[in-house]
């Protein structure tokens, strides 16, 4: 697939896959998402991080409601439509990636923008950014999986108060809740990101492991999160990785990881 509406590139092990639709502050109209699902899986093949921004002024303002063209005359009507298309297949994508996801918000992470930003497994924010859950003021839910994301983050007091009052959520205060990694200046945002992704791309075949079994274990209960843990284990220890990585240890030198 040839791509508009993202921008993608491949170094040091580093998908770059950034949002290219910066007049509309990259609202996520069916072309950018399919582009940016297949560019996810592109990554999945080829390299061993990701690394997602948005190109301008802003990360994403959150689904492109001009695209969407509900007939609101129609009592049956159903916004919902473009979820199960390709909204919810988007996140659904990269969240579940095998691979470390650093995302980078500068301005507005939006509606399912900040859905996009929140599956990340490193989220770097710029100072201008902020997450807002915009749903209550178009009369809307929230969506990308919005409620399980924030309310896993934040708590729920928190994300009641995010998702009800509809106000921004700006970086500093994203912090202190615990919804992003790291603040930094907009002009040190991309560097200190890419260093980020660049150290997890080094790193070895076990961290897409830690991955998942973090993720499932905010939806079990100890018993089970430790069962995956030990099936993890298990995994980790045949990787090649895990061999270099003892030798290193031994050899009091740093180990050279591959991800396999």
């Amino acid at each position: 697939m040839s791509y508009e509406k993202v921008l993608y590139s491949l170094e040091s092990g580093v998908a770059h896959v950034s949002l290219n639709d910066p007049a509309t502050r990259n609202a996520i109209s069916r072309q950018l998402a399919e582009e940016l699902i297949d560019a996810l899986r592109r990554a999945g093949r080829e390299a061993r991080t990701v690394l997602l921004t948005g190109e301008g002024k802003g990360f994403s303002s959150g689904a492109n409601l001009a695209e969407t063209k509900i007939d609101v005359s129609d009592p049956m009507r159903d916004a919902g439509v473009a979820l199960d298309d390709f909204l919810h297949p988007m996140v659904k994508e990269l969240q579940g990636l095998d691979l470390p996801v650093v995302t980078a918000v500068q301005g507005a992470a939006a509606g399912i923008g900040s859905s996009l930003a929140m599956a990340g497994d490193i989220i770097v924010c710029g100072t201008s950014g902020y997450f807002l859950q915009a749903f209550r003021h178009v009369g809307l839910v929230g969506d990308g999986g919005a409620t399980w994301l924030l309310t896993r983050a934040v708590g729920r007091v928190r994300a009641m108060e995010m998702l009800l009052l509809g106000e921004r959520l700006p970086a500093d205060k994203a912090l202190e809740w615990g919804l992003v990694t790291r603040v930094v200046p907009d002009e040190d945002l991309f560097d200190t990101a890419m260093a980020l992704a660049r150290d997890l791309a080094a790193g070895p075949r076990s961290l897409s492991l830690i991955k998942r079994t973090a993720w499932n274990a905010n939806d079990t209960t100890l018993e089970t999160a430790m069962a995956m843990e030990r099936a993890a284990q298990r995994e980790a220890s045949r990787s090649d990785d895990f061999a270099e990585g003892v030798a290193a240890f031994l050899d009091k030198r740093p180990p050279e990881f591959k991800g396999k």
